[in-house]
């Protein structure tokens, strides 16, 4: 049975994942890349080092966020969300979204490329100083989102 996803289950969807993909485009090229974000029912935040992707989201915004749980071929559901990418500059909303992020990922290995620069070996205060968070930290601020699955049916 193929169907769509009720608000509430889009959420939900959304909340409990950790690993999705944005996708963003400077006119030229479209690029889709996994990172590792957390929701907080308005918004998705991530971190990310500078480089192609966020000289691209600064040049063009719009950007699209997908997440997928797929149990086999015929049992998955999967949210695309649309909305516009926003640095967060300011110190104080910057400390506090990768306080959140932070929470929601610290359970999990991260790779070398996920990793908060100087993370290991300091307590968690030190973890979130500005000067040791080198990376930047932003927003996608979501303005629509659809859902949809299949459920095999026995």
């Amino acid at each position: 049975m193929l169907g769509s996803l009720t608000q509430q289950q889009i959420d939900d969807l959304l909340f409990r994942n950790v690993t999705g993909r944005i996708g963003y485009h400077d006119g030229n090229r479209i690029c889709i890349v996994p990172v590792s974000y957390a929701y907080n029912g308005k918004h998705v935040i991530v971190h990310s080092q500078e480089g192609t992707k966020i000289t691209m989201m600064r040049k063009n915004p719009d950007v699209c966020f997908e997440v997928d749980e797929l149990t086999d071929m015929s049992n998955w559901s999967s949210v695309i969300a649309w909305g516009s990418y926003e640095e967060i500059t300011g110190e104080r909303e910057r400390y506090y979204a990768m306080k959140f992020l932070v929470s929601r990922l610290m359970h999990l290995a991260v790779s070398e490329t996920a990793r908060i620069p100087h993370m290991e070996g300091h307590d968690s205060a030190e973890i979130y100083k500005p000067e040791v968070i080198r990376s930047i930290v932003y927003r996608v601020n979501i303005e629509e989102k659809m859902g949809r699955f299949e459920k095999t049916i026995l």
